[in-house]
């Protein structure tokens, strides 16, 4: 689903700035807004995470969620005055995005419980499952998104569009899913034994039936009485119940914040969480620049930049599969370690395609993009993984959902702070559209910051592997 994405969402590009003429700021803002229900991830998990729904905690919060992520497309498909206003369109998008994040904390946090469980050695492959699907989504979607616009009316495929998450809200019904006990929730019996409370035990009502009345006004008088404690112990026990399942909540919810705050706090999980933040702020992202790059001075078209995006998961499906079948029993020290030196001989392909050599060679620019491209895929891979699977690991239980997607947001915010340190290294070094004359100098400063990570290894756990943390 969310490797499929890519199909409908190179349509959503191409509405912004074709059919409704914005301009590129206007249409960052547009996406922007709709893509932030990414950024409160952590919410989502709280909440599934000490809210049952009918005892629980999985499946109808995926079942919510994919019908968020299913109910806009085909408005937009059917709705010719919603797909053509950018608020109409920016409100929709925003709700399908909601739908989708919630859906990825659920599945998530499903993971980690497996994880977690007595089955642990099948965490590498749980986490390389995962990823290769959506790698295998991704690369459908992009060649079939590229296929569909030449082809198709953008309403089409939003309308298209809409199989996929009908189909994820039909497989919902395939996942098994234990409830949960129903001592986890206060109850009557918890806050006060209402029996005795109201005076209405069975053995009172029992008795009273057996004795025989001297006086039919007096029967009369206490089948009148009896009628108003009943109704007041009915009355009564539907409120405890109420009120026991809303303390429920907020002792839940209570209990989770503080689990998570605590939980947070334990250096097992707050130094690997800052290693893997640390590695993207000491990391000045240039991606934007390169695009320009070979935009402008290289002259590669959209459809083969595309065609590199196809390349891309590709590389991330052989990362996946490498790790899985010879890195996940290696230390994670040692695999960080070999991913950064790797990411920085990667880097100098970036020389060689600036600095013009490969032309001296014989290299077409084309072939350069598309070997960085699938080899910076996979290498990434190789340090994303250890993430997902030290952070399955590290969830305790019962805030699994929340804490994994802290993980992930935390992860998240990492990569938009190394943008914004790119994006001031391309201001300070006067790199923009038509100037890209100090782009060695900003590559080879990447290089440099590639291994200032290296030197806080110490904070991943010196035991710690793709099989047990």
């Amino acid at each position: 689903m969310q490797g499929f994405r890519s199909f409908v969402w190179t349509a959503v590009s191409y509405q912004l700035k074709d059919k409704l003429k914005l301009s590129p700021s206007a249409s960052q803002f547009v996406s922007s807004v709709a893509f932030f229900p990414w950024s409160i991830k952590p919410l989502y998990g709280i909440v599934s995470d000490c809210i049952s729904i009918r005892g629980r905690k999985r499946i109808p919060y995926l079942i919510i969620a994919t019908i968020l992520s299913l109910v806009p497309w085909p408005i937009l498909g059917l709705n010719a005055t919603f797909r053509n206003s950018s608020w109409h369109l920016m409100v929709l998008l925003t709700a399908q995005n909601l739908g989708t994040a919630m859906a990825d904390v659920v599945v998530d946090a499903m993971i980690a419980e497996a994880v977690r469980s007595e089955k642990a050695s099948f965490a590498g492959d749980l986490q390389s499952l995962s990823w290769f699907s959506m790698a295998l989504g991704g690369i459908c979607g992009s060649l079939l998104g590229g296929y569909a616009l030449s082809n198709l009316p953008i309403d089409k495929i939003f309308l298209l569009f809409t199989v996929l998450p009908a189909i994820q809200l039909f497989s919902c019904v395939l996942v098994e899913e234990t409830p949960v006990s129903s001592g986890d929730v206060p109850t009557s019996e918890d806050l006060g034994d209402s029996h005795d409370m109201n005076g209405n035990s069975p053995s009172d009502e029992d008795s009273y039936f057996m004795r025989k009345s001297s006086s039919t006004i007096s029967k009369r008088k206490k089948s009148k009485k009896r009628g108003k404690k009943k109704r007041f112990s009915n009355k009564s026990q539907f409120v405890e119940k109420e009120n026991a399942g809303r303390l429920g909540w907020y002792y839940s919810l209570k209990s989770a914040t503080y689990s998570l705050l605590q939980a947070f706090r334990k250096p097992i999980i707050l130094r690997p969480m800052a290693w893997f933040f640390l590695a993207h702020i000491t990391f000045p992202n240039l991606s934007t620049v390169m695009f320009y790059y070979q935009t402008e001075f290289l002259n590669l078209d959209a459809a083969f930049l595309g065609t590199t995006r196809v390349i891309g998961w590709l590389g991330l499906m052989l990362g996946t599969f490498v790790y899985n079948r010879h890195l996940k029993t290696m230390k994670l020290r040692t695999i960080l370690l070999y991913t950064h030196i790797g990411l920085s001989l990667l880097s100098l392909l970036d020389i060689v395609l600036v600095s013009r050599m490969n032309i001296a060679y014989g290299i077409t620019d084309k072939h350069m993009v598309l070997v960085g491209s699938a080899l910076a895929d996979a290498i990434n891979q190789f340090k994303f993984m250890p993430f997902l699977i030290l952070s399955g690991q590290l969830c305790p239980p019962g805030i699994e959902g929340t804490l994994f997607a802290l993980f992930m947001s935390i992860n998240n915010f990492g990569s938009t702070v190394g943008s914004f340190v790119g994006a001031g290294l391309a201001s300070f070094l006067n790199l923009s559209s038509g100037s890209f004359d100090n782009l060695l100098l900003g590559i080879a400063i990447q290089v440099a910051c590639i291994y200032i990570p290296v030197l806080f290894l110490f904070l991943i756990p010196k035991e710690a592997t793709g099989v047990s943390a």
